[in-house]
């Protein structure tokens, strides 16, 4: 990749990025997600996310575990802002909407980057979902259709909403 192309402050594409994982090892859904939003690597995710948690860099490593303000923070830095849409923390799991059964067949637009929190076991797994289309560690940090995703079924804590940030 070329050196502008990397220190740039905010890159626009029509086509999906896949997430890129140059960190050489596994990478959790939070880097992951940011990566294939934003285009840049999990490696400047994962600093931004330290950065944010005041973690030194010789003491970061592994981001395992991100709340959704880490999230909002990290895609800020790169221009994008995330909002909160839709919350189902009120409601006991069994009643809270699938992915594929309530969501996906709604009305949504499909040019926003949606990033859900989902019941995986007894966490909170993010996805980003453009279109009919699913981001996430499950995929590799590679785009697939929703219908072929194995977690179609998971429960949905949030919905976040994101675009890019109109004063970047």
């Amino acid at each position: 990749m070329p050196a502008a192309l990397e220190e740039a402050h905010a890159r626009l594409s029509s086509s999906l990025h896949e997430a890129n994982n140059d960190t050489g090892r596994a990478a959790f859904c939070g880097p992951i997600v940011v990566s294939a939003i934003t285009g840049y690597s999990v490696s400047k995710v994962e600093a931004e996310v330290h950065s944010f948690r005041d973690v030194a860099q010789d003491r970061g490593g592994v981001v395992k575990g991100t709340y959704p303000e880490e999230v909002a923070a990290a895609l800020a830095h790169f221009g994008y802002r995330m909002e909160l849409k839709e919350s189902y923390m009120h409601l006991p799991r069994k009643e809270r909407p699938s992915l594929w059964g309530n969501w996906m067949q709604r009305q949504r637009n499909p040019w926003v980057h949606y990033v859900l929190a989902l019941h995986v076991g007894k966490q909170g797994h993010w996805v980003v979902i453009k279109g009919v289309k699913v981001c996430d560690t499950y995929s590799g940090g590679a785009w697939q259709f929703v219908c072929d995703w194995p977690n179609k079924s998971k429960r949905i804590m949030e919905v976040y909403e994101v675009r890019r940030a109109l004063d970047v």
